[in-house]
């Protein structure tokens, strides 16, 4: 029988902090050696990655990037009462100078998608080990890229797809799928229902002295400004991201490969736009539909901004169908529904608010997803000091940023897209081939895997 989880939480946290470290392959604190740590985008999750990390390992800060002098000063604050040191941690506008002078050991990013290529190969090359938030890239060619700075040099890169990390699903996978108990699979769906695009329509205006609006905007189109970027109104635009297809489907669908240990799809098709009329400015999908198609199996997405959630129990989820039963899967909880008359089994996501009660006190976290980040933190750091790949490496944060955004080009051009991955381009479709590499603002110069 198989223990519920909160008891087990409430009976000994003890137990759950060596269950941890035993499934990020750790065994005991003192393995973990200190780190030089530095942080780029010092927004909301930049910080909550850097907490996780600072909660299951010795850290020496040694760096805070932002472009926004107030949200870097802010971090700087809150970073050092976590510390509970008045030691001034370096801090830094631009985040080149930051790993000349600081060479740090660890870079987590945590700026928006369309810097994650840039500063995460420049990372590298420095000899850094990188932890880098979803999704890698807003184009195919920068995640190609990524990964082969991350080979050449050798380094150690996890992307933050934590469903990867995630206790519960972890359990999903071990004793639902691997055990074989959903029979033969042949369908997945995978969904987000949540309104989630801002339709606002701010008026241009001037740029405050604190912010540096042509470095955040860097390698991206110059957009007039009209408000502070942060904590969303850049994912209402295309030009910084791939919408609400790279934003949630990425998770979903990289859960859902991890779980079934599916590579690249054979054929990518997507169909969808901007369906309900609204006076904002967000130029990002409101409807879609993708299907990500391997032999014998389709995982088919779906997102709406409007309307309501097929199964309310879960809104943002993946559900993977067998002919022996169902496995609902979401951040929040987990159902396994046989076919036949066998037993269901539910399970919740884990909290630890009584090991780690800090969290209560921080400002917008996630309390669900924080024990999954400390998770995949532990695994990041053994990854590194075993010289392995961790759970969300690099190739497995390519392979799933890419095919959302193969999706995205699937459902502009109209048709279906097959991509080759040696030959890094889209079989017999040289106008979706061109579409693999977005242009550059000068003077930022695109990366391309060969000239790495």
């Amino acid at each position: 029988m198989s223990l519920n989880r909160r008891q087990f939480i409430r009976n000994s946290s003890a137990l759950l902090a060596l269950t941890s470290l035993q499934a990020a392959g750790l065994h005991e604190w003192g393995y973990l050696p200190k780190r030089r740590v530095a942080l780029i985008g010092t927004g909301w999750y930049g910080k909550s990655d850097l907490f996780r990390l600072m909660q299951v390992a010795p850290t020496e800060i040694v760096g805070l990037c932002d472009v926004d002098k107030h949200q870097l000063e802010e971090a700087s604050q809150l970073i050092g009462t976590r510390l509970g040191s008045n030691k001034k941690i370096p801090l830094f506008g631009d985040y080149r100078k930051l790993l000349a002078e600081q060479k740090p050991e660890i870079v987590l990013i945590g700026s928006p998608d369309h810097w994650h290529a840039m500063q995460a190969i420049d990372s590298i090359k420095s000899g850094a080990h990188v932890y880098v938030q979803k999704p890698i890239s807003v184009d195919v060619l920068e995640g190609e890229a990524m990964l082969a700075a991350a080979r050449k040099y050798d380094r150690v890169v996890q992307v933050g797809t934590q469903r990867r990390s995630t206790p519960h699903l972890i359990e999903a996978k071990k004793n639902i799928v691997d055990a074989g108990l959903l029979g033969e699979i042949h369908h997945v769906e995978m969904c987000c229902y949540y309104h989630m695009r801002n339709n606002s329509n701010p008026p241009a205006q001037a740029v405050p002295d604190y912010l540096d609006y042509e470095m955040w905007t860097g390698p991206a189109p110059l957009r007039p400004y009209d408000g502070l970027p942060h904590r969303g109104w850049w994912r209402a635009f295309m030009e910084y991201g791939n919408g609400i297809m790279g934003d949630m489907c990425i998770h979903m669908f990289d859960a859902v490969r991890w779980m079934l240990g599916l590579g690249w799809p054979t054929s990518i098709s997507s169909t969808g736009g901007i369906y309900l009329p609204n006076p904002g400015k967000s130029n990002i999908a409101d409807t879609q539909t993708a299907v990500f198609a391997y032999d014998k199996l389709n995982c088919v997405w779906q997102h709406r901004t409007w309307g309501t959630a097929s199964d309310p129990e879960y809104p943002w989820a993946f559900k993977i169908y067998g002919d022996k039963g169902t496995l609902c899967g979401s951040p929040m909880q987990y159902d396994f529904i046989p076919a036949d008359n066998g037993k269901k089994i539910h399970r919740d996501t884990v909290y630890e608010r009584e090991k780690y009660p800090e969290d209560l006190k921080e400002k917008d976290i996630e309390l669900h997803a924080a024990p999954a980040t400390r998770l995949h933190m532990l695994n990041f750091l053994d990854a590194i000091n075993t010289h392995s790949r961790p759970v969300a490496d690099i190739e497995q944060g390519h392979i799933s940023t890419a095919s959302c955004i193969l999706a995205n080009l699937s459902m502009k051009l109209g048709r279906p897209l097959r991509y080759d991955p040696v030959k890094k381009e889209v079989v017999g479709d040289a106008e979706a081939t061109r579409l693999l590499q977005r242009p550059y603002r000068s003077p930022w110069v695109h990366p391309h895997p060969d000239t790495i």
